[in-house]
This record gives C-alpha cells, sequence and structure tokens, in this order.
C-alpha cells in the first residue's frame, strides 16, 4: 500500500495542497483582506423612539385583508355545504 502511494506521489497524480489564497478564495474570503469588503445588508440599531409606520400599516393592513379573505371564503364555503346538504335530502322523484 505504501509503495502505491509512493508511487502515485511520484507520478503527479495527488493534487499539489491549495496554497494560502486558494483556500480563502474557497472559502469565499477576499484576497485583499477585510478591508476591501463590503456588506450588501447594514445592520443598524433599531430605533424604537421612531416606529417604522409604512412597515407597520402594511404588516396590520395585510394581516387585515387576509384574515377578511379568510372569513368570506369560510361563509361561502357553509353555504356551498349547506345548499348541497339540502340538494341530498330531497328525495321528490318528480322533479329529476
Amino acid at each position: 500500500m505504501a509503495a502505491a502511494l509512493r508511487g502515485v506521489r511520484c507520478w503527479g497524480l495527488v493534487a499539489a495542497a491549495p496554497s494560502l489564497g486558494e483556500r480563502r478564495w474557497w472559502r469565499g474570503e477576499s484576497p485583499f483582506g477585510v478591508a476591501f469588503t463590503r456588506s450588501a445588508f447594514v445592520v443598524k440599531k433599531a430605533n424604537s423612539a421612531q416606529p417604522n409606520w409604512l412597515g407597520v400599516g402594511l404588516a396590520f393592513s395585510t394581516s387585515a385583508a387576509l384574515w377578511a379573505f379568510l372569513i368570506k371564503q369560510h361563509n361561502e364555503d357553509v353555504m356551498e355545504y349547506e345548499r348541497r346538504k339540502q340538494e341530498r335530502g330531497h328525495k321528490c322523484t318528480g322533479c329529476s
């Protein structure tokens, strides 16, 4: 086994260890170091004295609209269920 490994190394069939720059590139680091990298997201401390009223309004209005749609859909489903239940109970032979 050891002789086979020596032979593989001798003929250059084993890749050499990556250099420091290659290792940084594989990990997603910049080759220039940390000083020249930029983030797409900027983290700021939340200011509770000035809430984002647009975001608050959008969140509450979206929630209210979804609840209204859910209740409307539920009422329509109940009416359809009652209509079909009434049709099943109708045993008149002259109607059909």
